[in-house]
């Protein structure tokens, strides 16, 4: 069975915002169009896919299924387009994305002397691109901090460093030598939950929903350190990137009982490339 890029994007859009009217706003065609297209879906998938009334658009268990393999296959569609884009323009690239706080420049350096032919370019991430450049092609090889989303990728671990928490320097516990994770519970946390999963499992976080809008959305560390130190809260950050980033303001304290962050090298499993391997060598030799 083959199946349309194009009505898998539409479905998407749809499965994301749970209304059709709003969903063709974005795609920027008519809703009687947009709800054709989504039928053709389900008669050529042979499933229902949304359970549709005049109050509420809601995914079936199909549906579901269909929106977590749609965005990576969605993904790697484009990954495809950008890499065969640039083979027609003769462009020999290699891009690699990384994380705050990791410095590549060993690791780029060695790998373009081994490679004159290439021009190999660097690209910043954030907690929520390092894994979607990746499946959109936008770099080859990125450095991303556990725990990520394995599917479809190759992960080459690298290294592991301590995590610790930001607090403002004026903070009950910022003269502590170290601190153990609870004391963080009462906390507000500023970042993604699921980057602190041990912070989320402690008696008194149990079952607490981060709901939307009761987080702020951060586009780069500088702005976490600025929120921490004017208006409270507390981020826990990888070494690395809480010492590459000072500030006056805000202090770092060791935690004791989590274990460290973990640091690999991903690409996409379905590329066979032998840069991709190589660059993973040269890249752990550097540590």
């Amino acid at each position: 069975m083959d199946v349309d890029l194009r009505k898998l994007r539409y479905f998407v859009v749809v499965a994301e915002e749970l209304h059709f009217g709003r969903a063709a706003e974005r795609l920027h065609i008519t809703q009687p169009v947009l709800s054709r297209q989504i039928r053709a879906l389900e008669r050529e998938l042979h499933a229902q896919l949304l359970a549709r009334n005049k109050q509420s658009t809601e995914l079936t268990a199909a549906g579901h299924q269909l929106l977590e393999d749609a965005r990576p296959l969605l993904a790697h569609a484009q990954a495809l387009g950008l890499r065969v884009r640039r083979a027609a323009q003769g462009t020999s690239t290699f891009t690699v994305g990384f994380m705050p706080g990791i410095t590549v420049t060993g690791a780029v350096r060695a790998f373009a002397a081994r490679h004159p032919e290439l021009s190999v370019q660097v690209v910043r991430t954030s907690w929520d691109t390092q894994v979607r450049t990746v499946h959109e092609g936008s770099v080859d090889v990125s450095y991303v901090r556990l725990p990520v989303e394995h599917r479809d990728l190759t992960l080459r671990p690298l290294f592991r460093e301590p995590r610790v928490a930001v607090l403002p320097a004026r903070h009950r516990l910022a003269g502590k030598e170290s601190i153990g994770v609870a004391e963080l519970a009462a906390e507000r946390l500023l970042q993604d939950p699921d980057a602190v999963p041990e912070w989320r499992d402690l008696p008194e976080r149990a079952g607490a929903e981060v709901t939307p809008g009761s987080r702020p959305v951060f586009r780069s560390v500088e702005e976490k350190l600025e929120h921490v130190a004017t208006s409270g809260g507390v981020v826990v950050l990888p070494l690395s990137t809480a010492t590459y980033y000072t500030h006056a303001d805000v202090v770092h304290v060791p935690i004791d009982d989590i274990g460290p962050g973990e640091v690999c090298l991903a690409w996409s499993a379905g590329r066979s490339s032998a840069l991709l391997p190589e660059f993973a060598d040269v890249a752990a030799a550097q540590y």
